[in-house]
């Protein structure tokens, strides 16, 4: 049997740290939608113009390790009042480590982490998992 499947997995550089993550979820941008209807438009319903851009959180996913709370170290910032709104860059890298694009997510700060996302069974094979929410205010895609 030949297993064909690329394994992938990404690398995200926030502050000086550097975090190697499985899953990134919510790389999304949207423009809201603005409606109004003309008062000499002779037809009855409304025009939809281009808004606000909207950004949603960005969610990382990772197997917890016994040694190392990098994720814990860089909350407790936030709640200190301590982080800086930056630039975060998320990587794709393949299995050979070779990065395959960049995303910079601007003006970011950790706003949610999650230290234990399954239930803890002794049986049960699957590891523990922590995730990070981002909060930002844009996308920039950036060549590797």
């Amino acid at each position: 049997m030949n297993d064909t499947t690329e394994q992938f997995y990404f690398q995200v550089a926030l502050n000086d740290c550097v975090i190697a993550f499985q899953e990134v979820t919510g790389l999304v941008e949207e423009t809201q939608i603005i409606e109004y209807k003309t008062g000499n438009s002779p037809i009855f319903s409304t025009v939809k113009m281009p808004g606000i851009r909207k950004y949603g959180n960005i969610t990382f996913k990772k197997g917890m390790l016994v040694k190392g709370n990098s994720l814990k170290t860089l909350f407790k910032a936030v709640q200190m009042n301590q982080m800086e709104r930056k630039s975060i860059t998320i990587s794709l890298l393949d299995q050979k480590g070779q990065i395959t694009m960049h995303w910079v997510l601007l003006n970011a700060f950790p706003v949610k982490i999650t230290m234990q996302e399954n239930d803890i069974n002794p049986q049960d094979p699957i590891a523990a998992v922590e995730s990070m929410e981002i909060a930002h205010e844009g996308i920039e895609i950036a060549a590797p």
